[in-house]
């Protein structure tokens, strides 16, 4: 039996996940609890936020984050992958900064106009 504290919203839940009864879920006051307990005990997720370089722009570096979750485990190979990124100004939100992430049909987005 593992415990998890929800964080799909603000109520924080306690989560009991029970992994020997095929991930069952008690203590969650929503569906989306329950699910949330059964992707983090067997493929957690986690949307990645970051920044990258700009140049002519009103700061040196631009906010980012990825469109949808990615497997926590890629999460060091898609920092890496922001690494060689320098956008060149003007960016808008939404922009995608870098498409695919690691092979996961998750994109790096802007997330403030520059």
């Amino acid at each position: 039996m593992r415990e998890l504290i929800c964080i799909v919203c603000p109520k924080g839940c306690r989560l009991r996940v029970d992994e020997a009864h095929g991930c069952a879920v008690t203590g969650n006051g929503c569906p989306r609890g329950a699910e949330y307990g059964k992707i983090e005990l067997t493929n957690p997720t986690r949307v990645v936020t970051s920044t990258v370089r700009i140049s002519r722009a009103a700061h040196p570096r631009c906010p980012v984050k990825t469109d949808r979750p990615i497997p926590r485990g890629l999460i060091f190979a898609a920092m890496a992958a922001l690494e060689a990124v320098n956008l060149t100004a003007p960016v808008r939100t939404g922009q995608v900064v870098v498409r695919d992430v690691c092979g996961t049909g998750a994109n790096f987005v802007a997330t403030r106009d520059l």
